[in-house]
């Protein structure tokens, strides 16, 4: 399957059609036990669904070929993806370099939930090569990074990091859930490790929750896998099946996207109601140049400050009609949110607090004109 173009594997990797009835569809195995052909006997590979089942593994073999890794697996959720492999890497007294710019949930759940049992946390400004350098330490274990960030939108060079991280002996992990595999390749520029909230532009619909991990060898598999088996926070046969199932036209849908929301950052740089346009389709934007290189897309993400302040952000987010508030990304619906007290809530007060003056864009696939249109509407409330 490797030979074949991304769209092609996005269709059919994983997904050979039902040997029995010839179903174009693989059937959703809703099963939470396997028969055994003798005690510990296994012909089939399945024994709990805990453990396996054979609709999740489609989706993992699907995963993993989207992403050029050697194995994937599917968790409940995104933080549950990243909690099995935190756990299966990290031992008390292990390091963690982030972005300064990271989504909330992950620094909530290494500050909140992993400091206690003994990892350490430094962040710092992934950009800039010689900040990584100092950030990392004898005990440092594992470098993840944003590219780009939530919600900022900061572009940060994966190669360059992982000739870093590696050097350093640490193993690096890029959250590639806003770009997607349709516009990024971690593995390919140098990542060990991919994590994604399948929620997002993979389930790509709205309607699922899901998580997953994407490995560039073998060498973390085992200890992150019992992690999964043992926790048991994998997903179920149901919402693996509707990812797979959105899966499927990521190539098209994250195409459109990037169009749609291309168009609304030219619209907004030249409106004197946003001081800042977060896109690195923007040739002003300082990470273009590396986006464009790493990248074959600039992703369907978006995030603009107001240039009237916080209560004119807030004001806005409350205003728009087609981009509906809410929580989340990355669905065929565009959306609209409030970082400050919506997904970055729990880094208030940190250094890696988010502007309160911005609100973050999910720019989906309706037509582009009616979407900047309710733009416009929104910014006529905002002014009165």
């Amino acid at each position: 399957m490797s030979e074949h173009s991304f769209a092609t594997r996005a269709i059919h990797a994983g997904q050979a059609p039902d040997p029995q009835t010839g179903a174009i569809i693989p059937p959703i195995y809703q099963a939470s036990t396997h028969v055994q052909d003798g005690i510990g006997g296994f012909p089939r590979g399945y024994e709990y669904n805990r453990a396996g089942n054979p609709t999740r593994s489609s989706l993992e073999t699907q995963l993993a070929a989207l992403e050029g890794g050697s194995a994937a697996l599917s968790f409940a959720s995104g933080l549950a993806a990243e909690d099995a492999l935190l756990r299966g890497i990290l031992k008390p007294g292990d390091h963690v370099v982030l972005g300064n710019d990271v989504y909330g949930g992950t620094y909530r759940l290494l500050t909140r939930v992993l400091a206690p049992w003994g990892i350490e946390t430094s962040t710092v400004a992934l950009e800039d090569a010689d900040a990584i350098r100092a950030a990392i330490r004898p005990e440092t274990r594992i470098v993840w990074l944003e590219t780009p960030s939530n919600p900022l939108l900061k572009i940060v060079d994966i190669a360059v990091i992982a000739e870093i991280a590696h050097a350093a002996g640490a193993v690096v992990v890029v959250d590639n859930t806003f770009a997607s595999p349709a516009l990024q390749q971690p593995l390919a520029l140098g990542a060990d490790l991919v994590v994604h909230s399948t929620t997002k532009y993979l389930g790509g619909h709205s309607d699922v929750l899901g998580g997953a991990i994407v490995f560039g060898d073998d060498r973390h598999y085992e200890p992150i896998a019992f992690q999964q088996f043992a926790v048991g926070a994998v997903s179920a046969p149901l919402d693996a099946w509707l990812t797979t199932r959105g899966i499927k036209t990521l190539a098209v849908r994250v195409r459109q996207h990037s169009e749609n929301a291309q168009a609304i950052a030219e619209w907004a740089a030249e409106r004197p109601e946003f001081e800042t346009v977060f896109y690195p389709g923007l040739a002003t934007h300082p990470g273009h140049d590396v986006a464009a290189r790493q990248m074959s897309g600039f992703g369907g993400m978006l995030s603009l400050a107001l240039s009237a302040g916080p209560e004119a952000a807030r004001a806005f987010a409350e205003s728009t009609r087609l981009f509906q508030l809410a929580e989340s990304l990355g669905g065929v619906e565009s959306l609209i949110g409030y970082p400050p007290e919506m997904t970055h809530a729990s880094v208030r007060g940190t250094a890696l607090a988010v502007p309160e003056n911005v609100v973050r864009l999910s720019v989906g696939i309706e037509d582009v004109r009616d979407l900047i249109a309710d733009l416009e509407q929104g910014l006529e409330r905002v002014a009165g």
